[in-house]
């Protein structure tokens, strides 16, 4: 059964990806991401979580209890895609901040409500993205997803 370090090098090295746009993306220091990839420390739940949304796979994939990676049909998202992502992401959340933003009968939002909404406006942007990268890219410019 493959090992959780495998696996994350794995995933990482396939979506061209360094080390350090990992650990910026999961919001850790480039040797704490190092570290997993090393086995010398394992990733929390969230962590895991983070990850396996990264690379649009099951958090059981990446501890190795699922033996082959599931076949997706989106494109991956360069380190550029990612930045777009994130100040999209952040203006967004701005906006929401503001005294005009989003509130429940008048009461802001809590922190719980803020984090759940700001995961699924981050994973909204993410599927648009890949969306657009299939449907706008020619097929002779696609990469093959079987290689």
């Amino acid at each position: 059964m493959a090992k959780l370090s495998d696996r994350l090098r794995e995933l990482r090295k396939k979506h061209k990806l360094t080390q350090k746009d990992i650990a910026n993306y999961l919001g850790i220091t480039e040797s704490g991401y190092g570290y997993y990839e090393q086995g010398r420390n394992e990733p929390s739940i969230e962590t895991l979580r983070k990850l396996a949304q990264k690379y649009n796979v099951s958090i059981t994939y990446l501890t190795g209890e699922e033996k082959e990676t599931p076949k997706t049909s989106l494109p991956s998202l360069t380190s550029k895609d990612e930045r777009d992502i994130a100040k999209k992401l952040e203006n967004i959340l701005g906006d929401l901040d503001s005294d005009t933003g989003l509130a429940f009968d008048g009461e802001p939002m809590d922190d719980t409500t803020r984090e759940l909404v700001r995961a699924q406006i981050e994973s909204n942007l993410r599927l648009a993205k890949q969306l657009a990268k299939k449907k706008f890219t020619p097929k002779k410019y696609r990469k093959d997803d079987s290689e």
